[in-house]
């Protein structure tokens, strides 16, 4: 059985585990959170080289893309470097293949037609591929990193204004410490803070990472389609009470749960038995070509 562990910096009580089959492989998928704790990530990383077939950075990204452009993050850097056997991974290279098919099947499978929707994209640094999607679907999409991420009330629209404003700020932005501008440990579970309710009301759809997304969450998401990521069943009864008409996450359901794309591309890792600098666009797509996986779609 080949063993699968996400290291994150979210929240404790969001940890899960699942056992599933994989193109005939049997797999054992965990979550370990460490409440923020830098130290105790790497710390556990450590101690998982080595011993497991692959490792997911979660609650933090190693690198952020806006264009041709790839920029890295000093505390991600760190992560990656405590692994000296294990490969290991932050999912932004699935998040290019797999979030873009997301998109797709919003339009071809559920009839969703973007053209004119207006989008909240609370983080495309993180996701760019998804973001790009949506924009070349047509969508009117705001992207909101500026506003959510480093609280500049500074809405952006237009790819080419996007990458000029992140050529601009993060450079310095990734010096930071990650807890800086993203919510880990304990604030995760913090309850919603609403701020900038005006982007929230003006969006059709909510885009994006849901920690970003849920921090300045206001109370009334009446009749809004969210398309996200990682997401408990907690996470799902919160955005019905709100009054989310539809979730999308981009990541298949897993006993319950939806991981993260830092799992789901440490298990293709395992899967494809290479190192993650080895690994192609092609391989992505082979593999979830012959994993036939699906977003999940809950209709609230």
């Amino acid at each position: 059985m080949k063993k699968v562990v996400s290291v994150s910096l979210g929240s404790s009580a969001r940890d899960h585990s699942a056992k599933v089959n994989l193109l005939g492989e049997d797999f054992e998928i965990s979550r370990v959170g460490t409440d923020g704790k830098l130290d105790e990530a790497i710390a556990k990383v450590k101690e998982l080289d080595g011993k497991v077939d692959a490792i997911g950075l979660g609650g933090i990204d190693v690198y952020l893309y806006a264009g041709k452009h790839r920029f890295a993050l000093r505390d991600g850097l760190r992560l990656l470097e405590a692994a000296k056997i294990t490969p290991v991974v932050d999912g932004s290279g699935l998040k290019n293949t797999l979030e873009r098919e997301a998109v797709r099947f919003m339009q071809d499978e559920l009839g969703i037609d973007l053209k004119g929707k207006k989008v909240l994209m609370v983080s495309a640094l993180d996701r760019f591929g998804m973001a790009q999607a949506l924009v070349d679907a047509g969508a009117d999409v705001l992207f909101g990193d500026f506003i959510f991420a480093l609280d500049l009330d500074k809405p952006v629209k237009g790819l080419h204004e996007f990458e000029e404003m992140a050529e601009k700020y993060l450079p310095d932005a990734c010096k930071l410490p990650f807890q800086f501008f993203y919510p880990t440990g304990k604030k995760q579970d913090k309850p919603p803070e609403p701020k900038y309710p005006q982007y929230y009301r003006d969006a059709e759809i909510i885009a994006g990472d849901f920690h970003f997304m849920r921090q300045f969450m206001p109370d009334d998401l009446n009749g809004k389609i969210v398309l996200t990521n990682t997401v408990t069943e907690k996470d799902v009864g919160e955005l019905r009470q709100r009054g989310v008409k539809m979730l999308i996450t981009t990541t298949p359901d897993f006993q319950g749960r939806s991981f993260g794309t830092n799992v789901v591309e440490a298990a293709l890792l395992a899967l494809l038995g290479k190192k993650w600098a080895d690994v192609t666009p092609e391989d992505y797509e082979r593999v979830l070509h012959e994993l036939r996986l699906k977003p999940r779609v809950i209709e609230l």
